[in-house]
């Protein structure tokens, strides 16, 4: 059977990338061509990026358990859970204690910076094992910002804001892109694939989604490469398979298919855009599907869930990143139900320890390959929530806490500013509830993009409102 026959049978819908946005490009191909990254011969690195789609409340997922600060936190969460409010007592946070070490050796990170003492939501106890066993950090209180930003300067206006900072959409694209001012800008995962994608051999883009389409993938010269989290899928949209429930086989469309790819003879230009990039995706298809295939099982169990798959998946591409010719790869895996208006206490259990055992898991998976100190992890989400109670759950927020996880991470520590937690006269917050962020999210995807390799040149180009900020690099990762 040949390659094209096979890949409709087998094919990948998305494996082609999952747009055309780098049909035609644009001048910055020209700038990101130039730079012809080249990495010792062995060096591998990958950035995986676990989205929290809807707004994850990290004031419920990192919590204080110290008297003042437990106070304050209590205050904003009014009732304990299981009386119609969202506070944990303390006794459950000092059961599930963070153990963070004091900075030193001239390191940033430590003890977090208010003091306190912390703990995790119950259902993070493999996230918190990490943490405490060194291979996890927690990046305080992280958020969108255009220039520092203080409450006094928030509510006189003297500071530029991003714009619709409360809303999901908008801020999702900034998370992804850094680049409010650019209605069409590329993601910075994209860009930084930009710069180093050279550096692979292989033919498979450098950046690879588990889940969906998204703009932190899309860039100039590279598009997101969609594999789906249960491996290689059936395409039978011709009528063209052997599963009971299909159409009988379409000749006519299957040829028709196959005179559409064929080479320099469509008259449209979109038409040969389309065709050539589908006549890749064939043979990626074989390419990948080749890898996987003679690819030994993992023995590091998965936990049967959508954010467990796709990690999974990641975890099955690494282990064959030889194969596929590959020293650097950006993944990207999001999981939803995070936009948590009311049923906060159940649904954010159940999301949370998803997020806990995947996370885990995966970990345990590049340990297994003896690969842990080249992957990193991170979380990211659309925003935080607000201190105030929303009913049974919390409204949109602003700044919010993140996990980074990895064997490269300078793990046992947090990084950052604390916000206080208090419901009254709370010197952290824009006057309504929404902590203002003291982490700009350009520092935290710096620091990635610096451990990747991306020079300090390059690093200043794809995130241009860096400089605003006192510390480029938050040195979390070693």
């Amino acid at each position: 059977m040949s390659s094209r026959r096979r890949f409709l049978r087998q094919g990948l819908a998305s494996l082609a990338g999952l747009g055309l946005t780098s049909a035609f490009g644009n001048l910055r191909v020209l700038a990101a061509a130039a730079n012809q990254y080249v990495f010792p011969v062995g060096d591998y690195k990958a950035l995986v990026c676990v989205f929290l789609n809807g707004g994850n409340d990290s004031f419920n997922s990192i919590v204080p358990y110290s008297s003042t600060a437990y106070a304050d936190y209590r205050s904003s969460r009014t009732v304990l859970i299981g009386s119609g409010g969202l506070a944990f007592d303390q006794a459950t946070l000092a059961a599930n204690a963070l153990t963070p070490l004091a900075a030193s050796g001239g390191l940033p990170g430590g003890l977090p910076s208010d003091g306190a003492s912390y703990g995790t939501h119950p259902a993070l106890a493999e996230l918190r094992a990490l943490f405490n066993d060194g291979k996890a950090a927690i990046i305080a209180n992280v958020g969108t910002l255009l220039h520092p930003t203080s409450q006094a300067a928030y509510q006189a206006g003297s500071v530029a804001v991003p714009p619709q900072l409360f809303s999901h959409s908008d801020q999702t694209t900034y998370w992804q892109t850094s680049r409010p001012d650019d209605a069409n800008a590329n993601g910075w995962g994209g860009r930084i694939a930009d710069r180093l994608h050279s550096a692979n051999s292989g033919a498979i883009p450098m950046c690879i989604s588990l889940s969906n389409n998204n703009l932190f993938q899309r860039g100039d010269t590279v598009d997101a490469y969609g594999v789906s989290p249960g491996g290689v899928e059936k395409m039978s949209y011709l009528g063209d398979g052997p599963e009971s429930w299909v159409l009988p086989p379409n000749a006519a469309g299957v040829a028709a298919w196959n005179a559409l790819l064929e080479a320099d003879t469509q008259q449209h230009v979109f038409e040969r855009a389309y065709a050539g990039r589908m006549r890749s995706t064939v043979a990626n298809y074989e390419i990948v599907d080749a890898a996987l295939g003679n690819a030994p099982p993992l023995s590091t169990a998965f936990p049967d869930t959508p954010l467990g798959n796709q990690l999974r998946m990641a975890a099955q591409l690494i282990q064959v990143r030889g194969a596929l010719g590959m020293a650097r790869q950006v993944f990207y895996a999001s999981v939803g139900n995070y936009d948590t208006h009311s049923y906060q206490v159940d649904d954010q259990h159940a999301n949370l320890t998803q997020l806990s055992q995947a996370l885990a898991a995966f970990h345990a998976a590049t340990v297994e390959l003896g690969i842990d100190d080249a992957v990193t992890t991170f979380t990211a989400s659309d925003f935080g929530r607000s201190l105030a109670v929303n009913g049974d759950g919390t409204d949109h927020g602003w700044g919010g806490h993140h996990f980074v996880v990895g064997g490269a991470v300078r793990g046992r520590r947090f990084y950052g500013a604390m916000p206080s937690l208090r419901a009254n006269a709370n010197p952290d917050d824009t006057g309504y509830g929404q902590i203002i962020p003291t982490t700009a999210l350009d520092q935290y995807a710096a620091t990635l993009a610096a451990w990747l390799g991306v020079s300090a040149s390059d690093i200043a180009d794809i995130f241009p409102a860096l400089s605003r900020f006192e510390s480029p690099n938050l040195r979390f990762l070693g």
